[in-house]
């Protein structure tokens, strides 16, 4: 096997919301995705325009009328592309029980196939099929960004009390704007945990605060007060170390 890793999405099927923390999932167990197809409808494909664009996910548009059709589409696709480039592993985003035909097909051609679903919408017949299944909540994506955003600026707006016979210390100083951006962009970094700079690298051009061509250690080299690369001679991961000042 190749190592391939292939996403492929029932867009019609599952929320907005829930295909932003699929593709999140797999880039974080994964390190890549090779391929990224998202089958809907055109009113769909409108509609998610700018959430594809940001995860360079590739509409797969499907013109033909009929329930199933674009769960058809997806089927066949994902047939071809296994036996084109024989991936290691197909991860299916849909709480649509109808594919556990196609999951058998995909494993007896040697890949392993994982699903992810949307709480509310999956019954335990659509998990039981795959290698593993993921169930996620319908607006964690939304509210883990938010709370990222207003995290840091809320911890510094808290001054110590200040007894009356002594003047109050100064208040912690807030993050720098710029290192801000970054943690709003890669909330994953608040958890203090090392994060692949490759996975970094890819929500910092989607929040527009890298160059498509640019490297991100540069960014990070900004700020060595907040931000630890490591290993030290050729970096490949990035750690938020708070103030370290």
């Amino acid at each position: 096997m190749n190592g391939k890793v292939m996403l492929l999405i029932d867009a019609d099927n599952v929320s907005a919301d829930v295909i932003s923390q699929a593709v999140e999932k797999v880039l974080t167990e994964q390190g890549a995705i090779h391929v990224r197809r998202a089958y809907c409808t055109a009113e769909s494909a409108q509609k998610n325009l700018a959430l594809f664009k940001r995860h360079s996910i590739r509409p797969i548009v499907n013109l033909s009328a009929g329930k199933n059709s674009t769960d058809i589409a997806l089927a066949v696709d994902a047939l071809d592309l296994v036996l084109a480039e024989r991936p290691q592993l197909v991860v299916i985003v849909s709480s649509d029980s109808d594919f556990a035909p196609l999951v058998i097909r995909l494993r007896e051609k040697g890949c392993r196939v994982e699903g992810i679903g949307q709480q509310g919408k999956t019954g335990d017949e659509t998990q039981a099929v795959y290698d593993a299944y993921t169930v996620l909540a319908h607006g964690k994506a939304k509210a883990a960004a938010k709370a990222a955003k207003t995290a840091r600026p809320a911890k510094a707006e808290r001054a110590p009390k200040a007894a009356k016979a002594a003047p109050a210390p100064p208040p912690p100083s807030p993050l720098p704007d710029d290192v801000q951006r970054i943690l709003h962009a890669v909330p994953a970094l608040l958890d203090g945990a090392r994060l692949e700079l490759g996975i970094a690298a890819e929500r910092l051009r989607a929040a527009g605060l890298l160059a498509k061509s640019a490297p991100s250690t540069k960014l990070f080299k900004k700020h060595p007060q907040h931000f630890a690369l490591s290993p030290e001679k050729q970096p490949n991961k990035v750690q938020f170390i708070g103030d370290a000042g």
